[in-house]
């Protein structure tokens, strides 16, 4: 028997995605490796899986996290 007992984090009245089952929960239902959050309502969590592309699409085109271009220096 375990001593302590692992609960999810979360709070009643936030909104989070579940990548592992791919739907909108409220609140600590699945454990935090497997959800986006926490978002203002159940409509921006479903839109999760689209934000996050969107951010990586941002990112991999800023040009301060570019790693094949040579950085001055050495």
């Amino acid at each position: 028997m375990a001593l302590f007992k692992r609960g999810a984090a979360g709070k009643p009245g936030e909104w989070y995605y579940c990548i592992k089952h791919q739907k909108v929960e409220e609140g600590p239902e699945c454990r935090a490796a497997d959800r986006l959050g926490p978002y203002a309502s159940p409509e921006e969590a479903a839109r999760a899986m689209e934000t996050a592309r969107e951010r990586n699409e941002e990112w991999r085109n800023d040009p301060r996290w570019r790693d094949d271009e040579p950085r001055g220096g050495a």
